[in-house]
Protein backbone atom coordinates (compact mmCIF):
# COMPACT_ATOMS: atom_id res chain seq x y z
CA UNK A 1 0.00 0.00 0.00
CA UNK A 2 1.42 3.71 -0.86
CA UNK A 3 1.16 5.36 2.40
CA UNK A 4 1.44 8.84 0.89
CA UNK A 5 -2.07 9.04 -0.19
CA UNK A 6 -4.81 6.83 0.51
CA UNK A 7 -8.08 6.55 -1.74
CA UNK A 8 -11.35 7.65 -0.37
CA UNK A 9 -13.50 4.65 -0.61
CA UNK A 10 -10.26 2.87 1.69
CA UNK A 11 -10.58 5.12 4.19
CA UNK A 12 -15.22 5.17 4.11
CA UNK A 13 -14.32 1.47 4.16
CA UNK A 14 -12.66 1.40 7.21
CA UNK A 15 -14.60 4.24 8.98
CA UNK A 16 -17.70 2.24 8.34
CA UNK A 17 -16.73 -1.31 8.97
CA UNK A 18 -14.91 -0.70 12.34
CA UNK A 19 -16.87 -0.88 15.16
CA UNK A 20 -14.53 -1.21 18.34
CA UNK A 21 -11.33 0.91 18.52
CA UNK A 22 -8.65 0.32 20.83
CA UNK A 23 -7.02 3.88 21.50
CA UNK A 24 -3.10 3.85 22.43
CA UNK A 25 -2.14 6.70 23.86
CA UNK A 26 -5.71 8.03 25.63
CA UNK A 27 -5.35 10.87 27.09
CA UNK A 28 -7.80 11.62 30.67
CA UNK A 29 -6.94 15.30 29.63
CA UNK A 30 -9.32 17.11 27.83
CA UNK A 31 -7.21 19.49 26.12
CA UNK A 32 -5.14 16.42 24.46
CA UNK A 33 -5.70 15.68 20.83
CA UNK A 34 -6.77 11.58 22.00
CA UNK A 35 -8.98 12.70 24.55
CA UNK A 36 -11.00 15.33 21.86
CA UNK A 37 -10.53 12.12 19.34
CA UNK A 38 -11.75 9.45 21.32
CA UNK A 39 -15.09 12.03 22.47
CA UNK A 40 -15.69 12.02 18.57
CA UNK A 41 -15.21 8.35 17.79
CA UNK A 42 -17.80 7.60 20.94
CA UNK A 43 -20.47 10.43 19.84
CA UNK A 44 -20.66 8.16 16.20
CA UNK A 45 -21.10 5.11 17.47
CA UNK A 46 -17.99 3.57 17.87
CA UNK A 47 -17.16 1.41 20.88
CA UNK A 48 -13.70 2.99 22.15
CA UNK A 49 -11.22 1.39 24.78
CA UNK A 50 -8.62 3.59 26.11
CA UNK A 51 -5.46 2.30 26.44
CA UNK A 52 -3.08 3.92 28.48
CA UNK A 53 -0.91 1.97 31.40
CA UNK A 54 -0.34 5.22 33.75
CA UNK A 55 -4.40 5.25 34.08
CA UNK A 56 -5.46 1.59 34.81
CA UNK A 57 -8.06 1.54 36.70
CA UNK A 58 -9.88 4.60 36.25
CA UNK A 59 -11.98 5.91 33.29
CA UNK A 60 -11.86 8.12 30.23
CA UNK A 61 -15.04 9.76 28.94
CA UNK A 62 -16.50 7.02 31.22
CA UNK A 63 -14.97 4.08 29.49
CA UNK A 64 -12.55 1.56 31.58
CA UNK A 65 -8.86 2.33 30.78
CA UNK A 66 -6.45 -0.55 30.04
CA UNK A 67 -3.13 -0.75 30.54
CA UNK A 68 -1.91 -2.84 27.25
CA UNK A 69 -3.78 -4.31 24.15
CA UNK A 70 -3.40 -7.66 25.52
CA UNK A 71 -5.70 -7.34 28.13
CA UNK A 72 -8.64 -6.23 25.86
CA UNK A 73 -11.27 -9.17 26.63
CA UNK A 74 -13.20 -9.06 22.88
CA UNK A 75 -11.91 -8.50 19.40
CA UNK A 76 -11.61 -5.23 17.98
CA UNK A 77 -11.37 -4.07 14.81
CA UNK A 78 -9.21 -0.70 14.27
CA UNK A 79 -6.02 0.59 16.96
CA UNK A 80 -5.88 3.51 16.79
CA UNK A 81 -2.38 5.20 17.69
CA UNK A 82 -1.26 7.93 19.57
CA UNK A 83 2.00 7.37 19.91
CA UNK A 84 5.05 8.61 18.75
CA UNK A 85 6.06 7.40 15.01
CA UNK A 86 9.41 5.27 17.03
CA UNK A 87 6.97 3.45 19.62
CA UNK A 88 5.41 2.01 16.37
CA UNK A 89 7.76 -1.31 15.44
CA UNK A 90 7.14 -2.20 18.99
CA UNK A 91 3.39 -1.84 18.86
CA UNK A 92 2.54 -3.92 16.04
CA UNK A 93 4.62 -6.83 17.77
CA UNK A 94 2.42 -6.43 20.37
CA UNK A 95 -0.54 -6.31 18.23
CA UNK A 96 0.95 -9.40 16.09
CA UNK A 97 1.26 -11.42 19.39
CA UNK A 98 -2.66 -11.18 20.31
CA UNK A 99 -4.70 -14.03 19.56
CA UNK A 100 -7.41 -12.58 17.65
CA UNK A 101 -5.62 -9.48 14.79
CA UNK A 102 -7.77 -6.38 14.59
CA UNK A 103 -8.69 -5.02 10.87
CA UNK A 104 -6.74 -2.08 11.22
CA UNK A 105 -4.05 -0.25 12.11
CA UNK A 106 -4.72 4.05 12.32
CA UNK A 107 -1.98 6.07 13.03
CA UNK A 108 -2.51 9.87 13.90
CA UNK A 109 -1.04 12.43 12.21
CA UNK A 110 2.54 12.07 12.25
CA UNK A 111 2.06 8.70 12.97
CA UNK A 112 4.10 7.29 10.30
CA UNK A 113 6.92 4.16 10.33
CA UNK A 114 6.93 2.10 6.81
CA UNK A 115 8.33 -0.84 8.08
CA UNK A 116 6.30 -1.48 10.41
CA UNK A 117 3.57 -0.84 8.24
CA UNK A 118 4.91 -3.29 5.79
CA UNK A 119 5.13 -5.80 9.07
CA UNK A 120 1.70 -5.47 10.31
CA UNK A 121 0.07 -5.94 6.04
CA UNK A 122 2.45 -9.01 5.72
CA UNK A 123 0.03 -10.34 8.45
CA UNK A 124 -3.06 -9.24 6.67
CA UNK A 125 -3.62 -5.90 8.62
CA UNK A 126 -4.93 -2.26 7.01
CA UNK A 127 -2.51 0.27 7.39
CA UNK A 128 -3.75 3.88 7.62
CA UNK A 129 -0.67 6.47 8.64
CA UNK A 130 -0.37 10.06 9.64
CA UNK A 131 -4.24 10.69 9.32
CA UNK A 132 -6.99 11.44 11.77
CA UNK A 133 -10.51 9.37 11.80
CA UNK A 134 -11.96 12.26 13.40
CA UNK A 135 -10.72 14.57 9.95
CA UNK A 136 -11.77 11.95 7.63
CA UNK A 137 -15.17 11.04 9.31
CA UNK A 138 -16.70 14.22 8.40
CA UNK A 139 -15.09 14.46 4.93
CA UNK A 140 -15.86 10.73 4.00
CA UNK A 141 -18.85 9.89 6.10
CA UNK A 142 -20.88 13.26 6.67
Amino acid sequence: MNHDAYPDYYLADILRSAKTIALVGASPNAERPSHRVMAFLLRKGYRVIPINPGHVGKTILDQPVVGRLADIQEPIDMVDVFRAADALPALVDEILALETLPKVIWGQLSVRHDAAATKAEAAGIKVVMDRCPAMEYPRLIG
